[in-house]
């Protein structure tokens, strides 16, 4: 493993995007999905604008996530993660703790933008957050997640996440296009990576999404690790 500074202007937008406000939180576990499509003029991203009124992030244009639930841990899937992606998360957490974080991202993404990464099931009924889920006919598809970045927020700020990114292709959606969702984004698209570079971005979004712009998102790729050591911003590759 290695580690490398991040660039300064990569640390000050950090701050900037969430100013410190002091105290201190245990990061909380949550999860991401990067979803990617070929579209007429290259590859695509979906992302979508964090709605104006937020204590986190307001108004930035991120990837489809948030934390965990305990129902997370339970909730039936279609398929098992990835043996490439099983062994990466398995090195910072135990084999139930992972597939939480993968289930964590499929259901954020179905909350946040309607979509239905999984495959076709008999609807279910069930209670807890996966019940709109399961009622409109899927379970999760594991297997479609490639794991391919971690980031902690920074101490001090007003929330804090030890966030994993995952990133899928469309082909794994039942679906390919957007809703409403929670109405947690007030904006959801597929933009051209060069398009979604261009917008108001957290730091640690446009990271990933350079790493993904430079093919650095592969199954095979090492991970990247992004964190604060005693004041400075460190990224490390496993």
């Amino acid at each position: 493993m290695t580690a490398t500074s991040i660039k300064p202007f990569d640390s000050a937008q950090d701050l900037a995007d969430a100013p410190r406000v002091g105290g201190r939180q245990r990061p909380k576990d949550a999860a991401t999905l990067i979803l990617t499509r070929t579209g007429t003029t290259g590859a695509e991203v979906l992302m979508g604008r964090r709605a104006p009124g937020h204590v986190f992030m307001a108004s930035k244009w991120v990837f489809p996530g948030g934390r965990i639930e305990r129902a997370d841990f339970t909730a039936a899937a279609g398929s098992d993660l990835a043996p490439a992606a099983l062994r990466l998360l398995i090195h910072e957490t135990d084999a139930r703790r992972a597939r939480a974080l993968a289930m964590a991202a499929v259901r954020e993404t179905f909350e946040e933008t309607g979509l239905i990464l999984g495959r076709p099931a008999p609807p279910a009924s069930v209670v807890g957050p996966w019940r709109e889920y399961r009622a409109a006919g899927a379970l999760p598809d594991l297997s479609a997640l490639t794991y391919v970045a971690r980031a902690i927020t920074p101490p001090g700020r007003t929330r804090r996440f030890d966030a994993r990114f995952f990133l899928a292709p469309a082909e794994a959606l039942l679906h390919p296009e957007p809703t409403a969702g929670s109405g947690e984004l007030d904006e959801i698209a597929w933009l051209p990576l060069a398009e979604a570079r261009a917008l108001d971005l957290p730091a640690i979004t446009r990271f990933v999404l350079d790493e993904i712009a430079a093919g650095r998102g592969g199954r095979d790729r090492p991970r990247p690790f992004v964190r604060m050591v005693r004041g400075r911003h460190l990224v490390s590759h496993d």
